[in-house]
């Protein structure tokens, strides 16, 4: 039996993972399409007048099994792939583009959404309903529903033609990964490897099948250990090289030819639907409207970010001289001289901090935060199956002991994962059918060998933060519709709830309380939370211009004429034109830059990670202000305009009523502590 034919009985409706194949998702896919044609048909052609109700409501309900399937699948090919369900992702990417793009051009469908539109003053509509029903009617537009026949047919063309090259372009990625490990030689290969990175290096070994080994991988969590603190600059750059050229191989994985078609199906389809570009597309339905305002506010980043960075490389270049190396820094050389330099800046080794960061402390200081902020409670659900024995599930309760949902954490790094850290649902909130939330937050932290606690770096509990504030955004979702649910707000919004959870993670109140050691279990001590705390800045002009570049480039691809591109040229291009230092590379180089290749959810958008710190900056400063970073009214404020509004109202009114006023790019600048002056 399928499991997607039946209703499941599972604790809170989760799928019944252990009974689910990948042999069931081609013809769970083919049904729920078939059913779901069905139903846009009796909508599209009801011979009652269009109604909110026979309208908009039936069509919100009729994504429902089609959803139901989708959530499963994307989660599988996210988190816990196989080639079996490669196969089936390379099947189904087109065949659900074509579905989608002939929903929204569906003329007959559009008439009655229009009609409706064009009434809205007269329906009596409440506020939630009218914004349901102009964002459907924006969708259609922007989807091309008004347009001729001929224009109408080539816009499905192209995006079933885009979501195959996306799939493709995420699954050479992950086999880029999958192929590559720098094996370790335990008699000379270990030198300066603190003892979490060798057992990550081991724990590796065994992931792969090779117990005994010692193991670097492409996972973030493994390779930048190794290029912080690896003596042997020789594998430190054999490393590196394999990790900044994932998709760039010139081989069977090689990306730049799907990037090269990408950009330039994406122009053409913004020049149908009456746009110069697909920037200009992008971010005509974003908070900064347009290209430019997203430029202007990275470019007033960029040179106090570039100087910063200068400084410090100058710093690097001075203790690699000290120690009798007269050589330029390398990019293979950054991180682990810039270790050397936070140690002796603030006293601060990364291995003594190491230890005060237990994953289960940090997981627990997130919840703790969570119940502070808003009141939730968080139970974990031991007999819950999911898709991997390293997943875990709890309930979500709120202060009167309501279930609010189920969240669901997958922390560890395996081969069958994609990198990165990610939030993503198997069910979104929304009340009109009763639907509460199931989310997932997805990351690739090392697991410590033989059963010993894991342990994560400061950036790694920094992550873990920011997906939980994601994660939140669609646990506390209130609304009606499912448009509106949860995280579906503009991109350059959406980054606000997690950026400004990250913000609690930094306090002496949170590492105070949950940064204690592995081993004593003693909190760590004063002098180091301070020394830590007044080193969090350390570093931010690397980790600013390796951001910005990525967002410039990203936004370059998208406005700059996209006929014949040569896609390594313009890399180079580019990174000249805004003078990048050489001594670094993007933190995304365009072959794996799977934001804004591997489907489009930040083309052109990638820019909304600052544009969202703008907010978070200013939006934790109304609690500093309070005096009490748990202050109730702001979190209540905070709670009902931000976290559980969903995208019921425009971001910039949302983020009006939480503050008052807008921010400026003022606030990145303080935050990061950047400057042009020394």
């Amino acid at each position: 039996m399928n499991p997607f034919d039946s209703t499941w009985t599972t604790a809170f409706g989760l799928p019944p993972f252990d009974a689910i194949k990948p042999e069931h998702f081609r013809p769970a896919f083919d049904r729920v399409l078939g059913e779901h044609r069905e139903k846009l048909k009796a909508i599209a052609e009801n011979a009652e007048a269009p109604s909110f109700k026979n309208t908009i409501e039936a069509f919100e309900l009729s994504f429902e099994p089609l959803g139901r399937v989708s959530a499963v699948f994307y989660v599988l090919t996210g988190a816990h792939t196989s080639d079996a369900l490669e196969e089936v992702d390379l099947e189904i990417s087109p065949l659900l583009a074509r579905h989608y793009s002939e929903l929204y051009l569906d003329s007959t469908l559009y008439a009655r959404v229009d009609a409706l539109n064009s009434a809205r003053d007269q329906l009596g509509l409440s506020a939630e309903q009218l914004r349901v029903l102009e964002r459907y009617h924006l969708a259609f537009i922007r989807e091309g529903a008004a347009l001729d026949a001929g224009a109408r047919a080539r816009l499905v063309a192209i995006s079933e033609r885009l979501a195959l090259m996306g799939t493709q372009f995420g699954q050479n990625v992950l086999a880029d990964e999958k192929g590559y490990t720098l094996e370790l030689d335990p008699k000379r290969d270990l030198a300066g490897l603190p003892d979490f990175a060798v057992s990550s290096a081991a724990a590796a070994g065994d992931e792969h099948k090779q117990p005994g080994k010692y193991l670097v991988t492409l996972s973030r969590s493994s390779i930048e250990p190794f290029l912080t603190f690896s003596d042997r600059r020789d594998l430190r750059e054999t490393a590196w090289r394999a990790w900044a050229h994932r998709g760039d191989n010139n081989g069977e994985t090689d990306n730049k030819a799907l990037i090269a078609e990408t950009v330039a199906l994406r122009e053409e389809r913004a020049k149908l639907l009456g746009y110069k570009d697909h920037a200009e597309y992008r971010l005509s339905d974003a908070m900064a409207k347009t290209p430019k305002a997203a430029r202007d506010m990275l470019e007033a980043v960029w040179p106090a970010a570039r100087a910063t960075a200068m400084r410090d490389r100058d710093g690097l270049r001075e203790i690699a001289q000290s120690e009798g190396l007269n050589i330029e820094i390398e990019p293979w050389d950054w991180r682990y001289y810039a270790e050397k330099l936070r140690k002796a800046r603030y006293a601060i080794d990364t291995a003594e901090v190491k230890p005060y960061l237990q994953l289960e402390k940090i997981i627990e200081a997130a919840f703790y935060t969570a119940t502070k902020l808003f009141g939730l409670s968080f139970k974990l659900l031991d007999d819950a199956k999911l898709y991997h024995p390293d997943a875990r599930a709890w309930e979500v309760t709120d202060k009167a002991g309501r279930h609010v949902g189920v969240f669901i954490g997958d922390y560890f790094a395996r081969p069958s994962k994609r990198s990165g850290a990610w939030m993503t649902s198997l069910r979104d909130q929304y009340r009109l059918d009763r639907s509460t939330p199931i989310i997932i937050n997805v990351m690739n932290f090392s697991k410590a060998d033989d059963g010993a606690p894991s342990l994560l770096s400061y950036d790694d509990a920094r992550t873990l933060f920011h997906e939980f504030g994601h994660g939140l955004h669609g646990l506390l979702s209130d609304v009606e519709y499912p448009l509106l649910s949860g995280t579906a707000v503009a991109t350059d919004f959406v980054e606000l709830p997690s950026q400004l959870y990250e913000h609690w993670l930094e306090t002496t109140e949170i590492l105070g309380r949950f940064a204690v050691h592995a081993e004593t279990g003693k909190p760590m001590p004063k002098e180091l939370l301070d020394r830590v705390l007044a080193a969090r800045n350390f570093d931010q002009g690397f980790a600013t211009v390796e951001y910005l570049s990525s967002a410039i480039v990203d936004l370059d691809f998208h406005s700059k004429p996209a006929k014949n591109i040569d896609v390594a040229a313009f890399e180079r291009e580019t990174l000249a034109e805004i003078d990048m230092p050489k001594e670094m590379i993007m933190r995304h180089r365009p072959p794996h830059f799977q934001h804004i290749f591997s489907g489009s959810g930040y083309a052109a958008a990638y820019y909304s990670y600052m544009w969202s710190e703008m907010l978070d900056a200013d939006a934790f400063a109304a609690f500093k202000e309070k005096g009490d970073i748990f202050d109730p009214e702001t979190a209540k404020k905070l709670h009902d305009f931000i976290y559980s509004a969903g995208n019921k109202r425009d971001p910039a009114e949302a983020y009006l009523m939480f503050r008052g006023s807008m921010p400026k790019v003022d606030g990145v600048l303080k935050k990061r502590g950047l400057s042009v002056a020394a």
